[in-house]
């Protein structure tokens, strides 16, 4: 059976993740949209560059096109921002994209989007959940794939140059020529080198580009634009004295930045980066919204310019959701994925790091200062978060323990409110804040601390985790 988290469904290869199941969520999909009377518009449909992803998609066109469910299928890897587009522009009810995102090699899975060219809510995935518990998985109709392209049945698109320039008309291209940047390029084995290489070389940057090959095992590492995986273009950056490097997670939808010293910029530092950037440089105004595991400084500076933060569960539908509800300038979480009002309602890695890039070129300044200014006048936290794997058989326990009954260890903070929106939150009287919740994506508990000392923020994320027996 297929079960949807946070961002998808997710499992892994051989084991949840079958071709018994793909062609079960196919079938629920096609029954879905027969009783919505959405079924004659058809869907979208992508892959990443993942083990099995195009076969994946074969599966699923079979079983959509024997229920006559028309597909337009991008049949090259291309990244998941680029679908959701796709059915944004082109008002489609529903698209299908083959991903695990940033979850190991050893998975895969699928996420579906909604009209606007959301990320499926709820009410959404529950619902295929519902109708896929309702069918006989042995007896799924389905048709051989070539006939269906031969049929018209599925059509095969390729909407990447139109992607692309909806791209370059958002950002200033003439500041980011005249510039005359060196960046760094780490597509982390992923899908996005070809459109990042296109608008940089577009706006004539000087592009180097590391691990772009086809290599379904990533490198032997995650496809996560994470501190502990991007070494080597921090290395590559030193080096060679580029401006910034620029790191996408597998479907090139996350971003990860090294500044121009070496230093790695966490999600939270690029967020603030940006929504500094749009308010105080290009004079935009909007509110911003995050979720609950994303840094409090963008409260100071939405504060600061007369603007309002707006805190959401884990979940980007969740994101998208309240900017389109507030008319919000940006939106995004501490795992590295943000959007910009105007472009698409889904996370963007193509398109954050182009404006990263802008950013870069219209300050004139390094990121590293430009962090350091950002700083000074709003104040520096840091950010402690570990993921804990536990033994399956106490989830039920653990979820009493934190989600249930809240019980914490004795602290000597004082403690403002604590909130169950989403896991466990307890927000301090000094201004930081402390969460433990369950992964939507990875059997694993997570727990984030931020705090003005680096110190006491990774002292209270082993406080937890000890006093829930973690380590």
């Amino acid at each position: 059976m297929f079960r949807f988290g946070t961002g998808g469904w997710r499992a892994i290869i051989g084991d949840e993740y079958t071709r018994r199941n793909l062609r079960a969520l196919a079938a629920a999909m096609a029954i879905k949209m027969k009783n919505e009377g959405v079924a004659q518009k058809g869907l979208v449909m992508g892959y990443d560059r993942r083990f099995l992803s195009k076969e994946s998609c074969f599966w699923l066109c079979e079983v959509l096109a024997a229920h006559n469910i028309p597909v337009k299928f991008i049949d090259s890897a291309n990244p998941t921002p680029l679908l959701m587009f796709y059915v944004m522009k082109h008002k489609y009810p529903y698209g299908m994209m083959v991903t695990a995102s940033h979850n190991p090699a050893i998975y895969n899975g699928v996420k579906v989007m909604t009209a606007g060219g959301r990320d499926a809510d709820v009410t959404h995935t529950q619902e295929l959940e519902r109708i896929g518990e309702t069918l006989d998985f042995d007896n799924i109709d389905s048709i051989p794939y070539a006939k269906a392209v031969e049929t018209g049945i599925v059509e095969t698109i390729n909407p990447l140059n139109e992607y692309l320039d909806a791209i370059l008309e958002l950002i200033d291209v003439q500041s980011i020529h005249n510039a005359g940047l060196k960046i760094a390029l780490d597509p982390m084995y992923g899908v996005s080198q070809r459109s990042i290489r296109t608008i940089l070389l577009t706006a004539r940057c000087q592009l180097e580009v590391i691990n772009e090959n086809h290599d379904t095992l990533f490198g032997g590492r995650m496809p996560s634009p994470s501190q502990a995986f991007l070494r080597n273009l921090t290395t590559y950056v030193i080096d060679h004295g580029f401006d910034l490097g620029i790191a996408t997670d597998g479907d090139a939808d996350r971003l990860g930045v090294i500044d121009d010293k070496g230093r790695y910029l966490h999600a939270n530092q690029v967020l603030t980066l940006l929504y500094y950037y749009l308010l105080e440089y290009k004079g935009w105004k909007g509110p911003v919204v995050r979720n609950l595991a994303t840094t409090h400084t963008l409260d100071r500076i939405a504060k600061a310019y007369g603007e309002q933060c707006y805190e959401v569960p884990v979940g980007f539908k969740h994101i998208s959701a309240k900017m389109e509800e507030t008319d919000a300038l940006i939106g995004g979480e501490s795992s590295g994925g943000l959007t910009v009002r105007g472009h698409i309602h889904g996370k963007d890695g193509v398109y954050a790091a182009s404006l990263l890039v802008e950013m870069r070129a219209v300050t004139g300044m390094p990121l590293s200062q430009l962090m350091d200014k950002i700083s000074e006048r709003f104040g520096a936290t840091f950010m402690e978060e570990q993921s804990y794997e536990f033994d399956p058989a106490r989830k039920s326990d653990l979820l009493q323990q934190i989600y249930d009954d809240h019980d914490i260890p004795t602290l000597d903070k004082p403690i403002a409110r604590i909130s169950d929106m989403d896991g466990l939150k307890i927000y301090f009287e000094d201004g930081g804040w402390l969460i433990a919740r369950f992964s939507g994506t990875e059997p694993v508990l997570r727990i984030f601390c931020e705090q003005e000392s680096e110190d006491e923020a990774r002292a209270l994320v082993t406080t937890f985790a000890e006093y829930y027996k973690l380590m």
